[in-house]
């Protein structure tokens, strides 16, 4: 795709996601890789009222080169975006579910949801860890976000928001979309006989499905 293409994806799904409460007001930030940098979403921005010539572009440095200033969340995309060069894309989400389970589990847990369906195994894998509790836009949450991006598809930010990569944006956005409603499903179900998927079908997915 194109970068123009890519801005104007960019903003149909922020769109989306805004209109469905995955993210509100000014919460939550996109980001995508471009072969001379990156395009993120403005800081301060709603994803519901992007507007495609104004999302900002980075350098491969990770320097400000047009469009508006970009999210006070840099630190976070970079994080995500070094540790997994195979992704192409970064959705940062505040959705209520993911939230809660972050508000849940101890930090340092990588499992805070179980395998109930294959397309949660499929799309975000096998483990969601838990990065520790920091305020939001304070860069020393890079190394922590790093570490758990090295081995992870998607994390937790402890009592903040779930953080989903994927190698293109629609791939990022979809396992956003599921990781949203395995933790809805998690919470329905705890304290409920739920049948979880057996290690074998675990295996067998990932295997199959990478």
């Amino acid at each position: 795709m194109t970068e123009q293409e890519l801005r104007e994806q960019l903003v149909a799904f922020g769109a989306s996601l805004f209109q469905r409460g995955y993210s509100v007001g000014s919460a939550g930030n996109i980001s995508v890789r471009l072969p001379d940098g990156y395009l993120m979403t403005p800081t301060n921005s709603s994803l519901g009222r992007l507007q495609a010539d104004r999302i900002s572009k980075l350098d491969q440095n990770w320097q400000h080169v047009g469009g508006d200033k970009p999210s006070k969340e840099v630190f976070l995309h970079r994080a995500v975006l070094t540790a997994r060069p195979e992704a192409g894309a970064v959705v940062h989400l505040h959705s209520t579910y993911a939230t809660a389970i972050g508000c849940i589990a101890a930090p340092g847990e990588d499992a805070p949801i179980p395998p109930l369906t294959p397309y949660f195994v499929m799309r975000v894998g096998r483990r969601l860890p838990i990065v520790p509790y920091y305020r939001p836009g304070d860069a020393a949450m890079e190394p922590a976000v790093f570490a758990a991006a090295t081995d992870a598809r998607a994390m937790l930010l402890a009592n903040h928001g779930p953080v989903v990569s994927g190698k293109t944006l629609t791939d990022a956005v979809y396992a956003a979309e599921e990781l949203e409603e395995s933790a809805k499903l998690a919470l329905m179900l705890r304290g409920q006989p739920a049948r979880l998927l057996t290690p074998a079908q675990v295996e067998d997915l990932l295997s199959t499905f990478g």
